[in-house]
């Protein structure tokens, strides 16, 4: 088995440098709001016209729109509303985030539901990342809840390929596989794709605990949000001294402090996460 492990990295390393690996594209409405925030004649109203092709992301910017995270003095009834609550930028990104849980569905089961639990974990981390950006940085959000729904994008091209190949693997050593190539693959799609390099190294870097950067970024966010999100379980990471993480020193927050256990702060966190499911 162990063989398959090593033939798996060799393959995929192998299609990396060689620039022949199939990299994921962005999903095509995806591609489409990008175009239209990044274009200086643009207005509200070209970015609503493409949302509202997709029933679904249209009635999930609504539904982020009306949560308490930025509900205002009125319910939001209509696209139109939502994007100019939300401001071109926010609604761009959000709606590029969202659209990507399309990319992670499979034919397998097994493939299936690894997919579907590394988006579940995108979301959760993204929506602590935005709680973390708006209380302990100047970090825009909503770039910060797209670091997090993409932070692991680089399973999805691993997972993909070995059900491409029918290869039979367990789940051990899939992780394996997983743990040491995802940061490299992401990185490698986050480049692809032309998104910020703020957002391209956070594959490379969110678990590079004691790396040193001048101030506070996308991927100490994400490292942090990380954290929040195993303390307390078995994961290996709860093992670590946290004193020793570096990104704690520059969010400005005690690593023994625990997010979860301050009550409004937990309850905003609580209300991001529910925002991308």
């Amino acid at each position: 088995m162990s063989n398959i492990v090593e033939t798996i990295k060799n393959d995929l390393i192998s299609a990396i440098d060689n620039d022949k690996l199939v990299l994921p594209t962005l999903p095509e409405v995806a591609l489409q709001v990008r175009e239209i925030a990044e274009s200086e004649d643009s207005a509200i109203m070209d970015l609503v016209k493409v949302i509202s092709n997709d029933t679904a992301l249209s009635a999930r910017i609504i539904r982020v729109c009306n949560s308490p995270l930025f509900r205002g003095s009125r319910a939001i009834e209509n696209l139109n509303m939502a994007v100019s609550r939300l401001g071109m930028a926010y609604t761009s990104n959000l709606a590029m985030g969202l659209a990507m849980e399309q990319m992670f569905q499979a034919t397998s089961d097994m493939i299936d539901k690894r997919l579907r639990a590394t988006w579940q974990t995108s979301t959760e981390v993204a929506g602590v990342c935005h709680v973390l950006a708006q209380h302990y940085t100047r970090l825009k959000p909503d770039q910060a809840t797209l670091a997090g729904l993409v932070h692991l994008i680089g399973v999805l091209p691993i997972l993909r390929y070995v059900e491409d190949q029918d290869i039979q693997i367990s789940s051990i050593m899939l992780d394996n596989v997983i743990d040491e190539l995802h940061p490299r693959l992401g990185a490698a799609i986050l480049k692809k794709w032309d998104f910020p390099k703020e957002l391209q190294n956070v594959p490379l870097e969110y678990a590079s605990f004691q790396r040193e950067v001048p101030a506070a970024d996308f991927a100490d966010l994400v490292m942090v949000a990380n954290l929040q999100l195993v303390a307390g379980s078995a994961h290996p990471w709860t093992e670590m001294d946290w004193h020793t993480v570096t990104a704690f020193g520059r969010l400005g927050i005690d690593p023994d402090t625990n997010m979860n256990e301050e009550e409004d702060l937990n309850a905003q966190m609580e209300a991001a996460m529910a925002l991308l499911k």
